[in-house]
């Protein structure tokens, strides 16, 4: 039998090529270029650990990806994702960033902005209700311009000042802006850490002593304290405008959360990059995970599979297409 190459054997041939790349293309791959590890960046607090083991049980198990977090400073990650080292970070306070926007996203278009999370943010100054209720003018930062009700927060760290308590060095934050800006006769203490600021919170609330401090909604303190956010001046752009060069004197603004993403990622990873641009849930979906890693004692990954599990309505419309 003649075995040579004939047009239509070379055409049969051509086609079933044609239809296995097209086939490996579909399940994100090819035989010479395998799926690339996705790094996620996990920052300083409880709500970023949640989003980033949502999207690596459901990247590793859904889409075939080995996904690796990465601990990182929230600074930091900008520059890690805008050479590749990282592929996305999934919660981005905007109020803090607006450098970075500028320098990575809108400048050099190295880094990718991947929507909003769904979640929506607020920092602000917190003291206990109960210190509010024994001192109603504490309910504002005026207040907080009388001696004698400053002297109510001095401690040892503060010496003749009020302290106002911070946390992690790498939070964005204005404090020491908004005390000076104000006149305030304050000094801010760092804890150093999301759990720090709260095992003072709860040494102070079992005391029913007075406590400022530095903190954030969505988070689970809320459902276990009864706090009260200090009014400050209103916040403007005109405000944080002046961010650079310490002129802050305003509240912060409401932070509607977004994800970021190497600008290579669509390319590399297209299924990936379309899941992550996907992924979206609610400020009650984020609370619960959290509520349940602060209150519970359950790890990000366990609380994140608990969501997972009871929440295939949601996580589905994010998988795209064949």
């Amino acid at each position: 039998m003649d075995k040579r190459p004939t047009p239509q054997r070379i055409g049969i041939l051509m086609a079933v090529l044609l239809f296995a790349a097209l086939l490996l293309a579909a399940c994100g791959g090819t035989a010479s270029q395998p799926k690339i590890t996705i790094k996620l960046a996990e920052n300083a607090w409880t709500g970023s650990s949640i989003n980033v083991n949502v999207a690596k049980i459901l990247l590793e198990e859904k889409l075939g990806y080995k996904v690796e977090i990465v601990t990182i400073d929230e600074n930091a990650q900008w520059a890690a994702l805008g050479n590749g080292d990282l592929s996305a970070s999934l919660e981005v306070w905007p109020s803090g960033h607006a450098a970075n926007v500028k320098q990575y996203i809108d400048e050099k278009k190295v880094v990718e902005n991947l929507g909003p999370l769904g979640v929506v943010g607020k920092i602000s100054w917190y003291v206990p209700t109960y210190v509010v209720q024994e001192h109603p003018e504490l309910a504002t930062i005026d207040g907080f311009k009388k001696p004698e009700d400053v002297a109510l927060f001095k401690t040892t760290e503060s010496g003749d000042k009020g302290q106002f308590l911070a946390g992690d060095p790498s939070w964005v934050q204005y404090d020491e802006d908004i005390i000076k800006n104000n006149g305030l006769d304050l000094k801010v203490v760092r804890a150093g850490s999301e759990q720090a600021v709260l095992a003072a919170l709860d040494a102070a609330y079992s005391r029913k002593q007075p406590i400022l401090f530095y903190f954030w909604t969505p988070h689970s303190i809320h459902a276990k304290y009864d706090l009260t956010a200090v009014k400050l001046p209103e916040y403007t752009e005109q405000c944080y405008a002046t961010a650079s060069s310490g002129g802050v004197n305003c509240d912060y603004p409401k932070d509607v959360l977004f994800k970021i993403a190497w600008a290579d990622l669509k390319n590399k990873a297209p299924d990936a990059y379309q899941f992550l641009k996907n992924m979206q849930y609610t400020d009650k979906d984020q609370i619960g995970m959290i509520a349940s890693v602060e209150l519970d004692k359950k790890t990000a990954e366990q609380a994140a599979r608990d969501w997972i599990s009871k929440n295939e309505g949601v996580w589905k419309t994010w998988i795209p297409a064949k």
